[in-house]
């Protein structure tokens, strides 16, 4: 009977504590939670006064079970927006929390729930709570808003230049770029496209359809999903860069029967480069051809891919005269070529697991952007860079072993790490640019210059000293491990963009058209181009360092040899 009796006794003892526990957790929580009622406040620009409080972000997301752990790789949305709820301001004069509040509580979470029931139910189960209030345009805004349009479709609707800033979108950083490049309109998307154009869309739609708010500009109207919130440029903002104007890119030789040739033309007398420039830039083509008092505007095709210019001489005849003869002065107007800035995630996951490797200050970055570009689809990262992401890089985002994109930039160089993958592009840069650029990196990020103090103090030294073995360990771990390879100097991409970009491409087994590898070529730049002062000592590297990284060198290039048979090009090995 004893023994019994001790055991009720235990599990008394024990139900006594867990619930002792159990009370002490629940008064913590509501209490963190009363605090943090009493101080967060989600501003939704001027409403009027209405029956429900501001309520906490964490507590709705948790009570409502839609916190997710995917939910962090897919762009934000505010809980308002995706509960389809009204969060109001929080009076500026707050009363402290009391047994009114206490009692109010229970009845405001009663009507969240009741409108979180109709938002999903409403279409079948009577009227819906009304949606969150529609972000309005900046009055701000320099720029004239036109509206709310659809960008769905096989074809974007503003078909000019395209950038993306993730984090710092603003109107008018959108319509600064659109101006400088002399559109006349600005459409932005997502909270974080921008778009431009010279054509206003044909479709648009209600007003509230364009309900999210910019990134870095709250309360301003920034389109939405497959919508664009569109504004009329007018002038650029104070403090931003100048207008761009046409460039010169020389005289050559045009195709028989031009008016056939391209696209669109203008003829008059007394046509001039301006009225031919801004023609063209109006109706939206990156080239403007001048031959005499005729003006042609076309894209760069496989007829005339502006390689072969001939002497200046023969376009700096009169009018008259030139427009008798076969040669024509070419000019880049502002406008972006967009043939291929599309881009999208593989339709399906990838039955080959392929590799974008280099050593850090490689050209990984520019190389990612040629061949997103040239393929249409993203690329991924096996680290995860938000400067990247936030320009455009979307697959930066998504896991590495996700199969959805069509490469995987690594600087990984161990075998188990290599062997990971089932093919990769090595891409190799002659290592004193290579530990230029990573130094560069490292001390002023992906677009600028490490200062003059960086490169003077003992940080350069040991830079150079323990990476550059790993510029040599990197390519022979690759050669020895790697299962399928197809090597890539960065200087020959450099000199020779479009066959060793065409090589690169079917080594994805991506079958391309040469007209979007002359897109490729029109926008190989792309947006991480280095501005500011470079260093100004010249030798930054002591002979010291030089005959370190020369032993380097002349091993990569034996191991290369070995491997495929050619070695390094010939500006790498010392002489």
């Amino acid at each position: 009977m004893a023994k019994p009796f001790f055991r009720l006794q235990k599990f008394l003892r024990r139900t006594q504590f867990l619930l002792f526990f159990l009370t002490a957790a629940y008064l913590m929580t509501g209490s963190l939670l009363l605090l943090q009622r009493a101080r967060v406040a989600l501003p939704q620009g001027p409403r009027a006064p209405g029956p429900l409080q501001t309520l906490p972000v964490a507590a709705v997301a948790l009570g409502m079970d839609l916190l997710d752990s995917r939910a962090s790789r897919e762009p934000r949305v505010s809980p308002d927006v995706l509960l389809g709820v009204d969060i109001l301001h929080s009076p500026l004069a707050r009363p402290r929390p009391g047994p009114r509040w206490l009692r109010s509580r229970n009845s405001e979470l009663r009507q969240l729930r009741r409108r979180w029931f109709h938002h999903f139910m409403g279409n079948t189960q009577g009227p819906s709570a009304p949606g969150p209030e529609v972000p309005r345009p900046a009055a701000h805004s320099q720029g004239t808003y036109l509206g709310c349009f659809s960008d769905e479709g096989q074809e974007r609707t503003l078909k000019g230049a395209v950038f993306y800033d993730l984090r710092k979108m603003t109107l008018s950083h959108c319509q600064d770029a659109c101006a400088e490049r002399s559109y006349f309109y600005a459409g932005l998307e997502a909270g974080a496209e921008c778009y431009c154009g010279n054509r206003l869309p044909a479709v648009s739609v209600r007003p509230e359809e364009c309900h999210q708010e910019c990134k870095a500009e709250k309360g301003s109207v920034c389109g939405g999903v497959g919508r664009l919130s569109v504004y009329r440029v007018q002038e650029l903002q104070p403090g931003s860069r100048k207008r761009k104007s046409a460039t010169y890119r020389g005289c050559f030789r045009l195709p028989e029967n031009a008016s056939h040739a391209f696209p669109d033309s203008l003829i008059q007398a007394n046509v001039t480069v301006d009225t031919c420039a801004g023609f063209c830039s109006q109706n939206e083509f990156p080239l403007a051809i001048l031959r005499g008092w005729e003006c042609y505007c076309s894209y760069p095709t496989p007829q005339f891919n502006l390689r072969d210019g001939v002497d200046g001489t023969l376009c700096g005849q009169e009018p008259e005269a030139q427009q008798q003869g076969p040669y024509g002065q070419v000019y880049q107007t502002p406008v972006q070529d967009t043939r291929c800035t599309d881009r999208k995630f593989l339709p399906s996951k990838s039955k080959v697991f392929v590799a974008l490797s280099s050593f850090p200050g490689a050209g990984n970055t520019w190389a990612r952007h040629l061949i997103e570009h040239a393929t249409g689809f993203y690329t991924g990262s096996y680290y995860f860079d938000g400067t990247l992401y936030n320009k455009g890089f979307k697959g930066e985002k998504d896991h590495w072993r996700s199969r959805r994109t069509i490469c995987v930039k690594t600087h990984e160089s161990g075998r188990r790490e290599i062997e990971m993958f089932d093919s990769a592009i090595l891409l190799i840069r002659n290592p004193y640019r290579s530990l230029v650029a990573e130094f560069n990196r490292k001390c002023a990020g992906h677009l600028g210059y490490a200062a003059d103090r960086n490169w003077k103090s003992k940080e350069w030294p040991d830079f150079v000293h323990s990476y550059a073995s790993w510029w040599s360990s990197h390519v022979l771990d690759w050669l020895k491990y790697g299962k399928r390879l197809l090597v890539v100097h960065y200087e020959e991409l450099r000199g020779s963009l479009v066959p060793t970009l065409r090589e690169m491409v079917a080594f994805l087994n991506v079958t391309v058209s040469e007209e979007r590898l002359l897109c490729v070529e029109s926008n190989k730049e792309g947006s991480f181009r280095r501005r500011g002062r470079r260093p100004h000592d010249p030798e930054l590297f002591t002979p010291e360092m030089k005959g370190m990284i020369n032993g380097y060198i002349r091993t990569v290039d034996q191991a290369l040899r070995d491997h495929h048979g050619a070695g390094l090009p010939r500006e790498y090995v010392p002489r």
